[in-house]
C-alpha cells in the first residue's frame, strides 16, 4: 500500500473511533463514516453497505446490553416487531443491491438531507408525548407497518432510524425507557439481514470495513464511559451541521 492509501486509513479509523463514541453519546455516527469511506476511493453504494457491515457489531452490543428494557406496543408484540424488522431489513438490503451504483449515488444527498432532518427533528423538535401505561397509541396496522417502511428504509439506507423508530413507538405510546431500549435492539435486527446479505454482495471493501469495525469497537467503549459528563445537546448540534455540511457537499458533487 502507498503512503496516501495508509493515510486515508489512518483517517477512517479516527472516524470510526468517532463515530462509534457518537452512536453511544447522541446517535448520527454514520453521518461519519460514510464521507470517510467514499473519501479511500469507493463509490458511495459500497461505502453505504461497508458503513453499515462495519458498525453493526457496535450496534448488536448496544441492542444485547440494553435488551432486557425492550418491550412491544400495546397492539404488537415485541416479537412481531422483531419479525418485521428481519424482514423489512432484507428488503431494503435487496433493494439497496437493485439498484446500480450511479443511481444511487443521485440518491444519497436526498437520503443524507432526509436523515439530517429526522435526526435534527428528533433532537430539537417537539417529541410526541409517550405515555406511563402502554395503552392507546397506533393500531396493530399502524405500528406494524411503521416499523416494517423503517426497517426497509433501514436496510436500504440507515441514517437517523434511531429517530424514526423512537418517534414511532411514541406514538404507540411506549414508554420512553423501554422505547430507547426496543430501538436499540431491533436497529441491530433490521441490520443483521442486510448485513448477511451485504456479505455475499461483493461489495463490501473489507480492508476498510476491518479498519472502521475495530474503530468503531473502540469509539463505543470510550463513549460508554463518556456518557456521564458530555454534553449530549452539543454533540447533536454538531451531527446536525455535519449532516447539512455533508448534504450540501454531496449537492455540490452530485
Amino acid at each position: 500500500m502507498d503512503h496516501a492509501h495508509i493515510l486515508s486509513l489512518a483517517l477512517l479509523f479516527a472516524a470510526a473511533l468517532w463515530a462509534g463514541a457518537q452512536n453511544q453519546l447522541a446517535g448520527g455516527g454514520s453521518f461519519i463514516t460514510l464521507p470517510a469511506l467514499i473519501l479511500t476511493g469507493m463509490d458511495a453504494r459500497s461505502a453505504n453497505i461497508t458503513s453499515t457491515v462495519a458498525l453493526f457489531p457496535g450496534q448488536i452490543t448496544g441492542g444485547w446490553i440494553g435488551r432486557k428494557n425492550a418491550s412491544g406496543t400495546a397492539s404488537l408484540s415485541f416479537r412481531a416487531l422483531v419479525i418485521l424488522s428481519l424482514i423489512g431489513g432484507a428488503v431494503g438490503a435487496a433493494l439497496l443491491l437493485l439498484t446500480p451504483s450511479n443511481v444511487f449515488a443521485r440518491m444519497v444527498p436526498w437520503l443524507v438531507l432526509f436523515a439530517t432532518a429526522a435526526f435534527a427533528y428528533g433532537s430539537f423538535g417537539r417529541k410526541p408525548a409517550a405515555a406511563e401505561d402502554s395503552s392507546g397509541g397506533l393500531g396493530t396496522f399502524g405500528a406494524g407497518a411503521m416499523q416494517f417502511g423503517i426497517a426497509v428504509y433501514g436496510g436500504y439506507f440507515g441514517g437517523g432510524i434511531g429517530f424514526l423508530m423512537m418517534a414511532a413507538l411514541a406514538l404507540s405510546r411506549v414508554p420512553v425507557r423501554a422505547a430507547g431500549a426496543t430501538k436499540n435492539v431491533l436497529a441491530g435486527v433490521m441490520n443483521f439481514t442486510a448485513v448477511l446479505i451485504f456479505l455475499f454482495s461483493g461489495q463490501v471493501r473489507w480492508i476498510q470495513a476491518g479498519v472502521a469495525c475495530v474503530g468503531a469497537l473502540i469509539g463505543s467503549v470510550v463513549g460508554a464511559r463518556m456518557l456521564r459528563w458530555v454534553d449530549e445537546k452539543v454533540l447533536r448540534i454538531v451531527v446536525v451541521i455535519i449532516g447539512v455540511a455533508l448534504t450540501v457537499g454531496l449537492f455540490l458533487r452530485a
